[in-house]
């Protein structure tokens, strides 16, 4: 690719997929801090959000080789990247970087050619579940108890709530089985396996496990021996329909393009609205710290304030060249403030 960024101290926070369901979210949060470039395929469909956060607006499809050029304070990237074309350009540029879209085998790549690449600049790998927002609040529990020997994850995830195409991207890897951390060892272990009843911020929510990044980052940055995440589906039938899907061997057997329709059509139906609920509980060697994050907006406002908050880490004064998780930041405390002035609520379970 022959993409060239240049790192501008006064420039814009260049947001990639600035206008699309969590793109807009997160461009709506930054506006009153920065001023902003928004990039996506179709940018007459961003023109109404760039008129009202008076955002400049730019065609920047990472798929098309037609190459792109911008200044930049700092970017973020809100859609996938898979051939690691925006980090690239950003890493090689020294702009700070933010990404909340990657699952764990794209996000470990990334961590590894952005590595090769020695950035000058912070590279802020966010793509633990919302954003990064579970990280911070597990790294918070485990704080509170001094170290944790694990962690339990269950997500309540709203077939109802506003979402884009990109956020049910894990259902085409429901049939590969991933790695995790159990009691310190390396384990295997199946999506949707394992399931059990939890209940989610008052609602008894039937969740099975998930590959998700904070289960590989947790364990390498904060020691903990075992970290466990789980989905479940405010309807019944969606739970019941997966488990079903599973069980009948569809999501190995049906990996191909020929099925993608079929497997998004289990869970991919974007309503006009619904509230993200996460269950975390921190097992420490006498005491278990649970809360509940509830965010009424929902899990595209929840994922956008993930990336707000990583702007605000590697913009910030003590910010560090390299790579870094959000679970890294030594302000977690200041992070769960900004979560109460966005009115997402962290309360005991």
């Amino acid at each position: 690719m022959t993409d060239l960024l240049n790192y501008s101290p006064t420039g814009p926070i260049l947001i990639v997929g600035g206008y699309g369901t969590v793109g807009s979210a997160l461009a709506r949060l930054c506006a009153p801090s920065w001023p902003l470039l928004l990039t996506g395929r179709n940018p007459a469909n961003g023109a109404d959000l760039a008129a009202e956060l008076g955002a400049t607006l730019r065609r920047w499809d990472v798929n098309d080789p037609a190459p792109f050029s911008a200044s930049a304070r700092a970017v973020i990237s809100t859609v996938n990247d898979p051939h690691d074309r925006v980090l690239g350009a950003a890493v090689r540029a020294g702009i700070p970087y933010v990404d909340v879209t990657r699952w764990t085998s794209r996000m470990t790549r990334a961590a590894t050619a952005a590595t090769l690449l020695r950035p000058s600049a912070p590279v802020l790998l966010s793509s633990g579940w919302m954003g990064g927002i579970v990280n911070i609040v597990a790294a918070s529990l485990i704080s509170e108890l001094d170290g944790a020997q694990s962690i339990d994850i269950a997500i309540r995830y709203d077939v109802d709530d506003r979402a884009g195409a990109d956020s049910v991207d894990f259902i085409d890897r429901l049939g590969q089985d991933y790695e995790v951390r159990r009691n310190g060892a390396l384990a295997m272990v199946s999506p949707l396996s394992d399931a059990r009843w939890v209940e989610i911020g008052g609602y008894r929510t039937k969740v099975a496990r998930l590959d998700t990044p904070e289960q590989l980052t947790l364990p390498l940055t904060l020691g903990v021996e075992s970290v466990t995440t789980r989905i479940g589906f405010s309807s019944n039938a969606s739970t019941t329909a997966l488990l079903a899907a599973r069980k009948l061997g569809f999501f190995r057997w049906g990996r191909g393009e020929r099925w993608t329709g079929l497997r998004r059509s289990l869970l991919y139906s974007p309503g006009q609205g619904g509230s993200a609920i996460i269950r975390i509980d921190a097992h420490g060697i006498e005491e278990t710290r649970s809360v509940t994050i509830t965010d009424p907006l929902g899990q595209a406002h929840l994922t956008a304030l993930g990336g707000y908050l990583g702007l605000q880490q590697v913009l910030g004064a003590r910010a560090t060249a390299g790579v870094l998780f959000p679970e890294s930041r030594d302000d977690l405390a200041d992070a769960l403030a900004q979560l109460q002035v966005h009115n997402v609520l962290v309360l005991a379970a």
